[in-house]
Parts: structure tokens; C-alpha cells; sequence
């Protein structure tokens, strides 16, 4: 496996795991990344911006995250808790593995990964909102030590339960 920051021939190979990703959640009833979110231009943007990441097997790319360092804006307010700690912190967002690859721990690799690029950077806490009704990913940050801090609210004000897991050296 291999591990790497995206690139713009990337493109292609991440928007078709979005696109399985957009489908599933259709699928199942599921209101997240509908509405032609994610696109192209936000992963080109990503990757301009040195936030986009990729996870490979054998060359071909199988999932992709987003992680910035940069203040979330929507994080500011949390409502029905509380953040576990208000130091710096990193951001994941737009998550997704390839769903011929499901089950196999590559979100849960991935997340390994990326706090190792925190702590890399002396950052300590991990902070990450999901739809409410995308348990599967609620599952997986819960199993990976992340604890349940309460509600924030998207810029178009949807609502997403938030996430928040703070690292060790």
C-alpha cells in the first residue's frame, strides 16, 4: 500500500470513487455528497492546495481523503456538546474508499496515515463531521478512537454529528 498526496492525473481515479461513494449513498436514502458535491473542481482545488491524499494498491488508486490543517469555519459553533479540546487541529473531510474494497480496514489505514502526518506536524487533535445517517463511517471513527463531540452546521446549513480524536506522541 502506498499512501501519497494527489495529484491532477489523480483526478479521474478519485472522482470515480466519489461517484461509486454519491451512488451508494443514493442507494441507501442517504443525503450526503449529493447535489454534484463533491466535483471535480473541489478535488482540484484540494490537490492545488497541497489537502487532497490518496491510498494505493499495486498503482491503483482505491481510496482518497482531504486533510487540511487550516481553521474550519463550520467548527467554530458546536451545538448539543463540546469539542474535546480547543488547540490546533487538523481537518478530514471527503473520505472514500472504492466500494469494491469495502471491509478490508483501508478507511481505518488511511486515518492511521493521516495522524501520522499530524503528528509529524505536533498536531494533536483530529477533528471530522459525517452525515447522521452514514453509520458506517460513524462506526469506523468510533472504532479508530474518535468520540462523538455533538453537532455542527454546514455553511448551506445542513447538519452533521461531529467528531473529534485527540493523538499521543
Amino acid at each position: 500500500m502506498e499512501f501519497r498526496m494527489a495529484d491532477y492525473k489523480d483526478i479521474d481515479d478519485i472522482m470515480n470513487i466519489i461517484f461509486k461513494a454519491q451512488e451508494n449513498f443514493r442507494n441507501k436514502k442517504i443525503d450526503q455528497w449529493q447535489n454534484n458535491y463533491p466535483n471535480h473542481d473541489i478535488i482540484r482545488e484540494d490537490i492545488k492546495n497541497k489537502n487532497s491524499y490518496v491510498l494505493l494498491k499495486d498503482g491503483v488508486i482505491i481510496g482518497t481523503v482531504y486533510l487540511s490543517f487550516d481553521e474550519e469555519p463550520t467548527y467554530k459553533e458546536i451545538y448539543k456538546g463540546q469539542w474535546l479540546s480547543n488547540e490546533q487541529y487538523a481537518v478530514i473531510h471527503r473520505m472514500a474508499v472504492d466500494l469494491e474494497y469495502k471491509g478490508l480496514g483501508l478507511a481505518t489505514l488511511m486515518m492511521k496515515y493521516v495522524e501520522d502526518i499530524c503528528l509529524s506536524k505536533n498536531i494533536h487533535s483530529i477533528k471530522v463531521d459525517t452525515h447522521s445517517e452514514n453509520l458506517s463511517m460513524q462506526r469506523s471513527l468510533e472504532k479508530n478512537g474518535y468520540k462523538y463531540c455533538g453537532i455542527i452546521y454546514l455553511e448551506d446549513g445542513n447538519e452533521r454529528v461531529a467528531f473529534e480524536k485527540l493523538l499521543l506522541n
